[in-house]
């Protein structure tokens, strides 16, 4: 059996030429402490782990599309718009500073050498573990002339959850953008119309956030109550 192929997120197998960024460690099926987990996995433990940067060469096309925008950056030095960049499973993934966001995000849609003209979207990722970086957007590009793909990740801290919106240089993020900011919360600065897509106006909270209650939140319209799961009642 092919590990890396069938591990989970939390069970991930760095990319052996980079080293692997444990953010913490999972108990149980879904995290949850105390009474909350109902799966019957609660004897489990598994570190949550992310791949590490990948150190050069990365193969295939990766190193051209690297070395195109470093080229296409200009002034600003590679090093400093990249936090680091992943090849793990087959796949690119440069892992930018928000600040440089549009910038890089610019060079990759224009360039000759890179022409990334569609982006496939934008999801949010919750880690409350990861200090300092909890939150993480991510956005899926693609090079119809080229017929690459690559993924662009950014993160931000919960306490300042503002990441530059990338609408007017793709604005196929439109919607995608609203949504993530409906559920994970990430303020994207610079978006037209940045109201929620899926909740109501006034809903509080942010529900796949990772730290969000299982349950006790009141029914919209309805006046009922979800109590939380170890509240429930048990017919066993």
């Amino acid at each position: 059996m092919d590990a890396a192929a069938t591990a989970g997120p939390e069970g991930t197998i760095p990319d052996p030429r980079g080293d692997p960024e444990v953010i913490g460690v999972r108990h149980g099926m879904f995290g949850v402490r105390g009474t909350g987990d109902t799966s019957g996995y609660g004897g489990l433990v598994r570190p949550v782990s992310l791949p590490g940067g990948t150190q050069g060469p990365y193969g295939g096309w990766f190193d051209g599309a690297v070395a195109t925008l470093r080229a296409a950056l200009g002034p600003v030095a590679l090093e400093q718009a990249l936090e680091k960049v992943i090849v793990f499973r087959g796949e690119l993934t440069l892992h930018v500073h928000r600040e440089h966001l549009p910038l890089v995000a610019r060079a990759l849609r224009d360039d000759e050498g890179l022409r990334f003209e569609l982006c496939l979207g934008v999801n949010g990722v919750h880690y409350p573990e990861d200090a300092g970086r909890e939150l993480h957007a991510v956005y899926q590009l693609s090079s119809i002339t080229h017929g690459y793909r690559l993924r662009v990740e950014v993160s931000a801290p919960d306490a300042d959850p503002h990441i530059p919106s990338l609408f007017e240089i793709y604005p196929t993020t439109d919607w995608h953008e609203r949504e993530t900011y409906d559920f994970f919360g990430i303020v994207f600065d610079g978006h037209p119309s940045l109201t929620r897509i899926t909740m109501p106006d006034d809903w509080r909270g942010h529900p796949q956030r990772k730290d969000y209650p299982l349950g006790g939140i009141p029914v919209e319209y309805k006046g009922a109550r979800i109590p939380p799961p170890d509240q429930r009642r048990a017919y066993s």
